[in-house]
């Protein structure tokens, strides 16, 4: 992963939001200071890609339930080896966890920046993902989950997760930017 062209991606992105200003910050001091801040071996943290998925009428997201955290997300992950950036990493683990393959880009660069804490578990200590997500649409909501991965997988409507209070505000900044 190329460390310059993604710092030239998110010194270019533009938020309204306190919070994605300070994670962005955040980010890039991280990327700045770490040669691996994409890979696991970086036991600190590591950078993330997600995907922001819209069904065809642009009025829901598809959010999967996660098994590990069991919490509802985007779908999104870890960069593999073959990931060349974060926006493929994010197709893949779309396609991956939702049988998702007409992706199409709903917005240029980066939709939404998040750094969440991971809890640890065995051998992983406890660490930072600091996730760059991305938005797409696509012409068929036909859903075709893997569900070795997770525990399930929906479409839920963009009005719903504005005014759900029970909404965590990284999923309701996402829905509050589509509508």
């Amino acid at each position: 992963m190329e460390k310059t062209t993604l710092l030239n991606l998110l010194e270019s992105y533009q938020t309204p939001f306190d919070e994605e200003r300070f994670f962005r910050q955040l980010t890039l001091d991280f990327i700045r200071e770490n040669d691996h801040f994409w890979q696991r071996s970086n036991l600190v943290g590591h950078l993330t890609g997600s995907a922001w998925v819209l069904n065809p009428a642009r009025d829901a997201a598809l959010l999967i339930h996660h098994r590990a955290l069991d919490k509802w997300f985007q779908p999104g992950g870890h960069a593999d080896a073959e990931d060349d950036t974060l926006e493929e990493t994010a197709r893949r683990e779309a396609r991956e966890e939702c049988g998702l393959g007409d992706l199409h880009r709903w917005s240029d660069g980066i939709f939404d920046l998040d750094i969440h804490i991971i809890p640890a578990k065995k051998d992983i200590p406890q660490h930072l993902h600091y996730d760059i997500r991305f938005a797409f649409v696509v012409e068929t909501d036909t859903l075709h989950a893997d569900f070795s991965e997770v525990h399930g997988a929906q479409w839920v409507p963009l009005a719903e997760l504005t005014h759900q209070p029970n909404i965590q505000q990284a999923i309701r900044r996402m829905a509050l930017k589509s509508c």
